[in-house]
């Protein structure tokens, strides 16, 4: 990720301190290497600030990466630090688990969120989902009840997302932390400058995708999709305050069939939403 020489000067000097935090422990090590008990459980609190620990796929890397050694991501890592030693609680327990679940070869539908939810228990790192067993909270719940209006689906037992990401639904909030209690508190932290990214690279893929742009700051990210070679559907958010009103109301979109007749004109199997 960083070579030694490019790491702060405390990391080192000595392997047990952590860059960007320089504050002791053991060296970042992937997810899936720690101890099961180490591993943050979905719907739990972010543990620490060294992005070694936030797996994503492979495909991913390349944009991740070089991230984490430019100013805005050393900044990013360094006030996420920061707020952890003054005991704040931060919510997901991994921040990039939306790149963790779908690779972006399989990235075919993209929906952008805000934010992650700032209630305990509820942020698994997936934009609009909570783990199941969770109560979905208000805009998930007018999700499923646009989905229930558009295509006959029953309303799911559980709030997890997490059988859309496995499709190639990137579920992709645009700040990727949040504290408890607190919404937008990292936002312009420097989340933003990566997932415009992500975004970008999406737009830049060979393969068409679907983009849904629900809220005006998920539309403000329009400006980074090719609408020539993309599918883009615009709606307000689902969030209670806007989602019936105009003059694109969320309720009544219809986003989720026009998505699977547009894939299966192209050939492509439809989401199983």
């Amino acid at each position: 990720m960083r070579s030694s020489s490019e790491r702060p000067s405390c990391a080192r000097r000595s392997p047990g301190w952590r860059w960007p935090n320089c504050s002791p422990g053991e060296r970042g090590v992937p997810a899936e290497q720690l101890p099961i008990a180490q591993v943050p459980a979905a719907g739990g609190r972010l543990a620490g600030a060294d992005p070694s620990g936030w797996p994503v796929a492979p495909g991913w890397r390349p944009l991740t990466e070089p991230f984490w050694s430019e100013p805005a991501g050393m900044a990013l890592c360094q006030r996420l630090a920061a707020r952890l030693q003054q005991g704040a609680v931060v919510y997901p327990p991994q921040p990039l688990r939306a790149l963790e679940l779908t690779a972006p070869q399989a990235v075919r539908v993209v929906i952008l969120g805000q934010d992650p939810y700032h209630g305990p228990g509820q942020a698994e790192g997936l934009a609009f989902s909570v783990p199941d067993g969770v109560r979905p909270p208000p805009s998930l719940r007018n999700l499923f009840l646009e989905l229930g209006r558009d295509l006959g689906v029953p309303l799911p037992a559980g709030g997890s997302l997490m059988r859309w990401a496995a499709q190639g639904v990137l579920l992709l909030n645009t700040c990727l932390t949040v504290e408890e209690g607190s919404p937008a508190a990292h936002a312009g932290w420097g989340w933003e400058v990566l997932t415009d990214r992500l975004i970008a690279h999406c737009s830049g893929n060979a393969q068409a995708t679907a983009f849904l742009l629900w809220g005006a700051h998920a539309q403000k990210k329009a400006a980074l999709i090719d609408g020539g070679r993309h599918l883009v559907l615009q709606a307000n958010h689902p969030s209670p305050l806007s989602a019936r009103r105009g003059p694109l109301p969320f309720i009544g979109c219809g986003h989720f069939g026009a998505v699977n007749r547009w894939l299966q004109a192209r050939g492509r199997p439809p989401v199983s939403w």
